[in-house]
């Protein structure tokens, strides 16, 4: 996963200002709060984490193969 700089927030920072990590996840998507200057929490909008989901009876190959769909452009790209 690929972190924007510009979305880490420090847990006392994200503690006084919660509006703050509000807002970055609205512009960025998402927000990546650090405990001990180390990634503990990821923020995300509630529709995204809802599309993430995956339900629990679905199977290894169902996986694959839309991870396969979603990512078909960069596995062509690293096939090169």
């Amino acid at each position: 996963m690929n972190i924007n700089t510009e979305t880490l927030v420090s847990i006392t920072e994200a503690n006084r200002n919660f509006s703050r990590v509000a807002r970055l996840v609205d512009e960025n998507g998402a927000a990546v709060i650090l405990k001990n200057n180390v990634p503990r929490y990821l923020v995300v909008e509630f529709g995204q984490a809802e599309s993430e989901q995956v339900s629990p009876d679905e199977d290894v190959m169902a996986v694959s193969k839309r991870l396969l769909a979603k990512n078909r452009q960069a596995y062509d790209v690293l096939a090169k």
